[in-house]
């Protein structure tokens, strides 16, 4: 029979489900060191970002740099679409707890889709008005059914993804300013099993939480144009908070035990989980060289700390438990640096390289985000058919080496614990291919 005990642990797991369960996006980890994505199907994934807020060459720059709109004359529309291939399979260690099984969970993310939409319009030759649709940040996993880590995340989702109405105006000569409104729509899924020991047949329940909401934010961006063939990008995106709220949902749970979590009030409560996108700042630069070659560059600073402190509350009518859960997570910083060459009028040749630091501790990466520090690897060409049309196509593979898990329980599976999770994600590599439409008019 189950102890009193054992729901208090449960009350505990409802709570910190809803903490290590932050995962998702509608783009996956192509992410910068923690889930914030570049990559969007346009140019910059030929370029692996770099000159990110200062190429400025498409009306994607609503995204990456509002001011970087007033180099542009006319209207302009860009649209952008992607694949993603993630390889990611993680091989369990003889340290896993053998009641926890053999199965390894597949491939949690294979394929995904992606992109974004951009216009922009000129109002007059110094003052530009922009809106962009584009899914950006995130991670969107599913494991196997019964993988060895099925008590710390069977499936997870966090979607975010950004409508930016945006202005920017010229100050001067070589001075621009932009801004954009960010209002981000967050979408979360998250389930995970539940040990239910002594079960005769099925030994796993399920907990699962879901929600939808709207977050509000700021983009900034300015331009300075040392001359027509040097310019550089400076770019500062707020933090959104995701407020959400979800009622548990239990699954596959024994009569007994349903009763007494109905009992203890855990079956009407609702869990609050705020979510804080982080900030970043990044400065960009873009340099002609001669009459066919350009170099791009890139740094920027994430605020991924933040992100690992999410505020949690479980609400019931016996009393509210608040907490601040530390994942321990750190601010990643970005480099890149890339290239275009004009091979032709209407051929753009696109190479860049790019690295993002880790903001998990080597060792101790979670298997709810199975991803840390990586290398950007991207080609891309582009092509003018006319003033008025151009098409692009890109590719970029991201590598992110061998990530270790180290996640111990307390409480023995027999015991109804989660287990200890030891093992490896070996060779873990992102591919992305990406094609753009650009119309000018």
């Amino acid at each position: 029979m189950w102890k009193i005990g054992r729901f208090a642990g449960l009350k505990t797991l409802v709570v910190m489900a809803a903490a290590f369960g932050v995962v998702g996006l509608a783009s996956v980890p192509a992410a910068a060191g923690g889930l914030w994505l570049y990559e969007v199907g346009t140019a910059d994934i030929g370029l692996a970002s770099a000159g990110y807020g200062a190429r400025a060459q498409d009306a994607a720059t609503v995204l990456t740099n509002p001011a970087g709109m007033t180099r542009l004359e006319g209207s302009h529309f860009t649209l952008g679409a992607q694949a993603l291939y993630a390889d990611l399979v993680f091989a369990p260690s003889d340290e896993t707890s053998a009641g926890l099984g053999s199965i390894d969970g597949g491939n949690p993310i294979g394929w995904f889709p992606g992109g974004g939409a951009f216009y922009m319009y000129s109002v007059s030759p110094d003052l530009k008005v922009g809106a962009a649709i584009a899914g950006n940040f995130g991670l969107a996993l599913e494991y196997a059914d019964g993988w060895v880590g099925r008590y710390y995340v069977e499936e997870g989702t966090l979607i975010g993804v950004s409508v930016l109405p945006s202005i920017a105006f010229r100050a001067n000569e070589q001075l621009s300013f932009g801004a954009s409104l960010n209002a981000m729509y967050g979408k979360l899924k998250q389930r995970v099993a539940i040990n239910i020991p002594g079960a005769l047949e099925d030994p796993d329940g399920e907990l699962g939480l879901e929600d939808d909401t709207w977050g509000w934010g700021f983009n900034f961006g300015a331009m300075y144009e040392f001359s027509p063939a040097s310019r550089l990008g400076l770019t500062y995106n707020s933090q959104v908070e995701l407020d959400l709220k979800s009622q548990p949902a239990f699954t596959g749970l024994p009569a007994d035990l349903e009763a007494r979590l109905r009992f203890l009030g855990l079956l009407d409560s609702t869990v609050g989980l705020e979510i804080t996108v982080p900030q970043q700042v990044m400065l960009s630069g873009f340099h002609q060289v001669g009459k066919r070659y350009s170099l791009l560059w890139s740094v920027g600073w994430q605020q991924w700390s933040e992100f690992g402190r999410p505020d949690i509350a479980l609400f019931q009518e016996a009393g509210d438990t608040l907490l601040t859960a530390d994942l321990d997570y750190k601010d990643t910083w970005h480099y890149a640096l890339g290239g275009q060459y004009r091979m032709s009028d209407p051929w753009l040749l696109n190479l860049g390289v790019a690295y993002d630091t880790g903001f998990q501790t080597e060792g101790e990466i979670s298997p709810v985000m199975p991803m840390n520090s990586q290398w950007r690897f991207g080609v891309g060409v582009q092509n003018d058919v006319s003033e008025a049309f151009g098409w692009g196509l890109a590719a970029e593979y991201l590598y992110a080496g061998t990530l270790d898990v180290d996640n111990r329980s307390s409480v023995g599976v027999a015991l109804g614990g989660r287990g200890d999770l030891v093992g490896s994600y070996e060779n873990v590599g992102v591919f992305l291919f990406g094609s753009s439409l650009n119309w000018r008019f």
